[in-house]
């Protein structure tokens, strides 16, 4: 059969493809199919499932479906929540997988994560110090015991009568001395027991213990800010894991839609190979495109993944536990004016709390450091028992013993002087005081730069939604196009792949600006001092 001849063959079995290509696949990507799950998530105006074209022919459909793919592709289930969306949570939601909203999640760190408990020992330790600090104005008492054991020897002096001197006195009649002096020794010994209760009490310190006490009083205050400071912390480490964990879930979703689109025209492009209407490098070109949009997927579900692990470390769960993290991206209405976040800011801010009192505790510091170059009185009461046994008996006179002794006075006494290391500690203390107040100032300026930031950033990816969700319709629609076209064979394979890109890359922008969103939305809540554990507004 020449050429000529066969050309009505080869247009024949082109418009029976075309058609079955039109009725198979042009409908199968409008926004009312049940496998376009984005366009149900985003998309607020369904077209009606009427507007796709019937199939003329099933056979030529069913021999494209029967159409093998490469071996890369795989269909994984990697999330519980997915697992529950698609019927399969009653089998594979066991005890340990409790399901948590944001909310949930936020408080379950606050009850249970180690930073929280950290905080709250730290604001017990604070509060014992004060007791300690109040306990030091009362007076001290001191009872000790000891014994003594003393061996001596005394030495001393008596008079000797001289008998010679006397009688030749006598017969003579002179007057030589008829006594003479001698050192004596002797030999005793002495036990010593004694008891001694000695009480002082702190008159006049400088303002050292009066300082020290304010102190400990504002370091406990500083305590219960940093507890809040902590909480917030962790609500904004809790929040942002969780709105990446949503942006992971939809992406994973955009993943999956990119890779049935793609499915869908590897299968177009091998169809239309076979019979000769298309070359080899659309095949090939579709495979590739596949294979990119299967990396991205199980990027994607890798991504699911980590994510959960990091939210079972916040709340101080099993990292392996399959926890059920339930919730998805919307937007949020946030109406609050500028002024009325920074002033808030101000106000609840805890950091900013806990900086005015570091100023204050610095100031009790350099009272404290300034203390020795005050005069330090105390009184001192001392009631003293000896005796030469164990129970403070007197039984051998051996050696001078006083039983019993009490003695009361007060003590003041001042530094006379010390090289100067009183003054250049006060010195010291003093610049850390100036150093802090400059670190409060610039954090008030910081914490303005925040609150503005963060409400920039919301007004930005709020505006961005908009326009993420117009241009998703419309790379949708020039999907469809481009399919259309490529099926009547006036458009070509790459146009194809690049409307596909087009709107991955929509649906991709789209879920960023979502979280971009309410990620702003946390941060700039929690750069106000507010906890709100599920970001919805009053």
């Amino acid at each position: 059969m020449s050429a000529n001849a066969k050309r009505p063959y080869l247009a024949i079995i082109a418009g029976l493809f075309i058609l079955g290509m039109t009725a198979g696949h042009v409908g199968a990507q409008t926004p009312a199919s049940g496998t376009d799950r984005v366009a149900k998530r985003y998309s607020a105006a369904q077209q009606p499932a009427s507007a796709a074209p019937a199939s003329t022919d099933p056979g030529l459909e069913t021999k494209i479906d029967k159409i093998p793919l490469p071996d890369f592709v795989q269909q994984k289930q990697t999330d519980p929540a997915v697992a529950q969306a698609t019927g399969q949570a009653a089998a594979a939601m066991t005890a340990e997988g409790q399901a948590f909203d944001m909310q949930q999640s936020v408080q379950r760190g606050l009850d249970a994560n180690p930073q929280m408990q950290a905080a709250r020992s730290t604001l017990s330790g604070s509060e014992e110090y004060r007791r300690q600090a109040l306990a030091n104005f009362g007076p001290v008492g001191t009872v000790s015991y000891a014994f003594q054991r003393t061996d001596a020897t005394t030495v001393g002096s008596t008079s000797l009568t001289l008998p010679g001197n006397q009688i030749i006195n006598a017969v003579k009649g002179t007057n030589l001395s008829t006594t003479r002096t001698a050192s004596t020794r002797q030999g005793y010994w002495q036990n010593l027991y004694q008891l001694q209760l000695q009480v002082t009490q702190p008159l006049f310190t400088g303002f050292r213990l009066l300082s020290t006490y304010q102190k400990a009083a504002l370091t406990k205050e500083q305590a219960e800010a940093n507890i809040k400071y902590t909480e917030l912390t962790l609500v904004k480490g809790v929040q942002q894991a969780f709105l990446t964990l949503l942006q992971a879930r939809a992406n994973v979703l955009s993943n999956k839609d990119s890779v049935a689109r793609l499915e869908s025209q590897y299968k177009v492009a091998q169809a239309y190979y076979d019979v000769g209407l298309k070359p080899r490098l659309d095949v090939l070109q579709a495979e590739s495109d596949l294979a990119q949009a299967e990396q991205d997927l199980l990027k994607a579900e890798n991504s699911v993944l980590v994510q959960i692990a990091q939210l079972n470390s916040l709340l101080n769960l099993p990292l392996n536990q399959q926890t059920n993290y339930l919730g998805e991206l919307s937007f949020l209405p946030f109406t609050m004016k500028i002024e009325d976040c920074l002033d808030q800011a101000y106000k609840q801010r805890p950091d900013l709390y806990m900086a005015v009192k570091s100023v204050q505790i610095a100031e009790r510091d350099a009272k404290i450091a300034a203390s020795p170059l005050y005069p330090q009185v105390q009184a001192q009461g001392t009631y003293t028992k000896s005796g030469n046994t164990l129970d403070l008996d007197l039984k051998d006179n051996s050696g001078s013993t006083t039983p019993q002794n009490t003695t009361v006075g007060i003590t003041a006494s001042l530094q006379a002087w010390d090289w100067g290391s009183t003054y250049f500690g006060l010195q010291a203390a003093r610049d850390q005081v100036k150093k802090l107040q400059a670190d409060l100032a610039k954090l008030r300026l910081d914490i303005g730069y925040q609150v503005k930031t963060f409400y920039l950033n919301l007004q930005d990816a709020a505006k961005r939604i908009s326009v993420a969700r117009t241009a998703l319709e419309a790379s949708k629609e020039g999907f469809r196009m481009a399919v259309a076209r490529y099926q009547a064979q006036v458009g070509t394979s790459t146009d194809v792949l690049d409307a596909q890109a087009r709107v991955s890359t929509a649906e991709f922008n789209l879920t960023q600006s979502l979280t971009d969103y309410q990620s702003a939305l946390a941060d700039l809540y929690v750069s106000m001092g507010v906890k709100n554990l599920s970001l919805m507004t009053n």
